[in-house]
């Protein structure tokens, strides 16, 4: 099917880049002409020729570049060399088969412009080198499913641009303080409480002697 659409754009291309680019060249020689004949020039006179010439560069390139099929391409190129060759074989009567007389939007056509210098056997000879390319003739490789069982590409092996930080040799260091010692971790025991309304400095706290028995 892609064939087909390809063979189809190639027969639309042909008149179509024709047309164009006998536009582009017909206006800008009138274009310089006529700036040569007054002694001053407007560039954008050259405009509207321009595009005319752009917009055909741009059908072409994508006749011979995109990947559909090679058989628009090959199809156009022949059909672009042809009046080129037949001025080889029957130029007079190659000239008198191309219309002269028709008209785009007010301009002249003169058909024969492109024929008679050369630039639709240039087009056309680039064309069908385009067609010599053996990856045209392929379809596009349809994508492979990955099995099952195939490794993930994110649990490949690392490789020489992968690297995280060396983990450290040495161990956790202490965290910083103020410079004061670290508290006694053993529980200490409670003072005694007081009995009655004694004064806390009637008697020596726990079991220890009074002075009284020492002496004694």
């Amino acid at each position: 099917m892609r064939h087909l659409w390809s063979f189809l754009a190639g027969l639309v291309v042909v008149p179509v880049t024709w047309v164009l680019v006998t536009l582009g060249q017909d206006g800008s020689a009138g274009t310089v002409n006529r700036w040569v004949e007054i002694g001053t020039s407007n560039t954008a006179n050259l405009i509207e020729p321009a595009v005319y010439l752009a917009v055909g560069g741009i059908v072409l390139g994508l006749l011979g570049t995109l990947r559909i099929s090679p058989l628009g391409p090959l199809v156009a190129g022949l059909l672009l060399v042809t009046p080129y060759v037949g001025l080889f074989i029957a130029p007079f009567r190659v000239r008198e088969r191309i219309p002269s007389d028709w008209g785009f939007l007010g301009d002249p056509l003169p058909l024969g412009l492109p024929v008679e210098n050369g630039t639709l056997f240039l087009i056309g000879v680039l064309l069908l080198i385009a067609t010599f390319s053996g990856q045209r003739w392929r379809r596009w490789p349809a994508p492979v499913p990955q099995p099952a069982g195939a490794p993930d590409a994110s649990t490949s092996e690392p490789t020489l641009t992968d690297w995280s930080p060396a983990p450290s040799s040495e161990g956790d260091t202490a965290p910083l303080s103020l410079g004061y010692p670290d508290p006694d971790p053993t529980p200490t025991e409670p003072l005694p409480r007081r009995t009655g309304g004694g004064s806390p400095w009637s008697a020596p706290p726990g079991n220890l002697p009074r002075r009284d028995d020492a002496t004694n």
